[in-house]
């Protein structure tokens, strides 16, 4: 119920077609990617977010997802860093969040990327629409994690994200562009989502059920999205400057927060 939650295509950007097949093939990604980080929480470093041509400015999908992952790691007992851009960085201080700017990977005991670019198979970075994106970028800690043998997940809801080096044939396949966008770097376990703050609020629904506690009950949805505007983040989709996540409105982000809550309630009785 939860896979299925969050990869509702409400911005009807070929996710679903994605997700489908991708179901078939790895039925538990969910609850593979709540295994990996319930073993392996004590240090974990978090990559995320996406720079949106022409302007390059970072958008409002990830660095939420992010916060809710860091907050949740701490609750556990763990460490946490954010490798990111300055103006997510911004956004995500004030909530007692620590950054890392050249990390040595080797120290991580899992690394998460959560909607940053990955490379696509001619070597260049590209938003959904095929735009070229000329800002640095970070996969490079996901595949040098991978190199050392550290626990990887991606989570990503386009295609041209860290991890979706797994699927790219369905990449291809099903989303517009993307023979040119679908990233060829893989992480260990793949969780796709129509929107990546979903799949990250997945992620702790499905790790709070294995766990026995509700991590999500606190997370403030609509505090997160607009402080990420209030630092100048963007829409991915609009490009505007809106309390809006992949052009969908935060009503919406707010009710399916709501509903991975209830859902968990529900199951923890």
């Amino acid at each position: 119920m939860i896979a299925h939650l969050i990869n509702t295509d409400v911005g009807n950007r070929g996710v679903l077609g994605v997700y489908l097949y991708y179901r078939r093939r790895n039925p538990n990604f969910l609850h593979n990617s709540a295994k990996i980080l319930l073993n392996n929480y004590e240090h974990v470093l978090i990559v995320t977010g996406f720079p949106i041509p022409p302007t390059m400015v970072p958008e409002t999908d990830g660095p939420p997802g992010a916060l809710a992952l860091a907050k949740a790691i701490q609750i556990l007992g763990g460490r946490v860093e954010v490798l990111t851009y300055p103006e997510v960085g911004r956004a995500l201080r004030p909530f007692r969040v620590d950054f890392v700017e050249n990390p040595d990977v080797s120290n991580y005991s899992l690394v998460i990327a959560i909607e940053t670019p990955g490379k696509a198979a001619d070597g260049g970075y590209y938003s959904m629409s095929g735009a070229e994106i000329t800002r640095e970028t970070f996969d490079w800690a996901v595949t040098g994690a991978k190199e050392l043998g550290i626990p990887t997940i991606g989570i990503g809801d386009g295609g041209n994200e860290v991890g979706m080096g797994r699927i790219r044939d369905l990449i291809v396949r099903h989303v517009p562009h993307g023979d040119m966008i679908a990233s060829v770097v893989e992480t260990d376990e793949l969780l796709l989502s129509a929107v990546s703050n979903w799949g990250a609020y997945g992620l702790l629904a499905e790790v709070s059920i294995q766990l026995g506690k509700n991590l999500l009950e606190d997370w403030d949805e609509e505090k997160a999205v607009r402080a990420m505007m209030d630092a100048g983040l963007i829409d991915g989709v609009s490009k505007g400057l809106t309390p809006t996540v992949d052009g969908i409105s935060l009503s919406v982000h707010r009710e399916i927060v709501g509903l991975l809550k209830l859902l968990v309630d529900e199951v923890l009785g």
